[in-house]
C-alpha cells in the first residue's frame, strides 16, 4: 500500500517526517503532488519522496489520499480527482469544517472518509492529531490511520461533533502558546534577562508544565496549587492574570476559533 499526500505545506511535511522517521511507509512508497515545480523540487530534497504535479497521478498511486491544501482548494481539488476514485481508496481531510458528509458529497461516490485535525508541533514529534471517520472505515482502517498519525505525536477519535472543539483546543491554540511565551519572555527581559536566555526559559516552563499534567494525570488546578504558596510570588501573578481576565481571555479566543471553522 502507498500513501499520497495532495500539497505539501508545513503540516503535510511534518506528518510526512513523522512517517518516515517511524518507518510507517518507505520514501517510495510516499507520493507526493506540488503545485509548482519547485514546490516539487523541495519535497524530493527535503523529504526525498515521489513527486509529481498531477494530482490524478497521487490518486492512481495510492489507496491513502491526504488532502493536504488549504480549505478553499478543497472543492477544486476534489472536483479534480474524483474521475479517477474508486472504492478501494481512503480519503483523509485535515481541514477544518469539511465535514465527512461534504467530504463524501464531493468525491462522489462512497468512500472511507476520515478527518484528521492535527497540529503544528507534530514537526517536532509532539503533535496532538483528532480523528473521525465515517461508518465504511473498519477498526482495521482506524488502527493503521493511529499508527499514522502517531508516528508524530498524540491521538484521539472523537465523535465528529467534536472536531470544531479539537480546532480549537489543539489545532490553533500553539499560537496563542507561541504568543504566551513570548510575553512571559519580553517580561524578563524587562527584568534583565538576555532575548535567547528569556526564550529558553520561558519554553522549557511550558513544556515541563504540559508534561506534568500528561504524565502526572493530576488536575491542573490542583497542580496549579502546588505552585502557589500562601502569601507568595506566584498567587500575586494568578490575582493578576484573573483581575486582567486572563482565563476568560484564553475561553473566548477558543469559542471564536472553533465558530470560525464551523464557517469555513
Amino acid at each position: 500500500m502507498r500513501i499520497g499526500f495532495i500539497g505539501c505545506g508545513n503540516m503535510g511535511s511534518a506528518m510526512i517526517g513523522g512517517i518516515l522517521k517511524k518507518g510507517i511507509f518507505k520514501k517510495e512508497e510516499i507520493i507526493v503532488s506540488n503545485l509548482t515545480e519547485e514546490g516539487s523540487r523541495r519535497s524530493r530534497e527535503k523529504l526525498g519522496v515521489v513527486t509529481t504535479l498531477d494530482n490524478c497521478e497521487v490518486v492512481r498511486n495510492a489507496a491513502i489520499i491526504v488532502l493536504a491544501v488549504k480549505p478553499q482548494f478543497y472543492e477544486e481539488v476534489l472536483d479534480e480527482i474524483k474521475g479517477v476514485l474508486t472504492p478501494e481508496h481512503m480519503i483523509v481531510g485535515i481541514a477544518p469544517g469539511k465535514t465527512l458528509a461534504w467530504l463524501e458529497e464531493k468525491c462522489g461516490q462512497p468512500l472511507k472518509v476520515i478527518r484528521l485535525m492535527p497540529n503544528t508541533p507534530a514537526q517536532v514529534g509532539e503533535g496532538m492529531t483528532g480523528a473521525c471517520t465515517n461508518a465504511r472505515v473498519t477498526e482495521e482502517d482506524k488502527e493503521q490511520i493511529r499508527k499514522i498519525t502517531e508516528s508524530f505525536g498524540r491521538t484521539e477519535f472523537v465523535p465528529e461533533r467534536l472536531m470544531d472543539a479539537v480546532g480549537a483546543v489543539s489545532g490553533c491554540s500553539p499560537a496563542y502558546t507561541f504568543m504566551f511565551i513570548e510575553a512571559m519572555a519580553d517580561a524578563a527581559v524587562a527584568l534583565g534577562m538576555p532575548r535567547k536566555q528569556a526564550y529558553s526559559f520561558a519554553a522549557q516552563a511550558v513544556l515541563g508544565s504540559a508534561r506534568m499534567v500528561l504524565e502526572t494525570g493530576m488536575h491542573p488546578g490542583e497542580l496549579k496549587d502546588m505552585v502557589t504558596s500562601p502569601a507568595g510570588t506566584t498567587i500575586e501573578g494568578v490575582r493578576t492574570l484573573e483581575k486582567e481576565g486572563f482565563r476568560s481571555a484564553v475561553f473566548e479566543a477558543l469559542i471564536a476559533c472553533a465558530e470560525k471553522g464551523k464557517r469555513l
